[in-house]
């Protein structure tokens, strides 16, 4: 796994105007499409099943945040972050991150060739670095 640091207000993106045409995912991001498609690749996820997470458009990616009823990282049970993605079009790539909880910052958990690969990731989780 590739791991690297950004804080919350960071972001590792391209510039939509630099896009590649013909590349697996050529729209800009976030879009409806992606939003939607994520939401149902989470179906399959294997942790938290009770809870419904909820895409949210970010710069040049998504945010996945998710009703915390474990209360490890939210004692209170509040909504916390589960996961970034982006997509790279100059590595025609996915970045997936992982929220260091106590840093408030994101980590790059992966790179993954397509969308479906990336969320693939987050829905089997074994270490449990996203569903804590």
């Amino acid at each position: 796994m590739n791991k690297g640091r950004m804080t919350h207000h960071q972001h590792a993106g391209a510039d939509p105007a630099a896009r590649r045409p013909g590349v697996a995912s050529w729209a800009a991001h976030p879009n409806e499409l992606d939003l939607r498609r994520i939401a149902k690749l989470l179906e399959q996820r294997q942790r938290y099943r009770y809870v419904t997470p909820e895409v949210l458009p970010v710069s040049e990616g998504y945010l996945i945040v998710s009703p915390c009823c474990a209360r490890n990282i939210d004692a209170e049970g509040g909504t916390v972050d589960i996961a970034r993605l982006e997509y790279v079009a100059d590595l025609g790539a996915w970045r997936l991150y992982q929220k260091d909880h106590v840093y408030d910052s994101w980590e790059l958990h992966t790179h993954a060739a397509d969308l479906q690969t990336a969320i693939a990731y987050l829905n089997q989780d074994p270490q449990r670095v996203f569903w804590q």
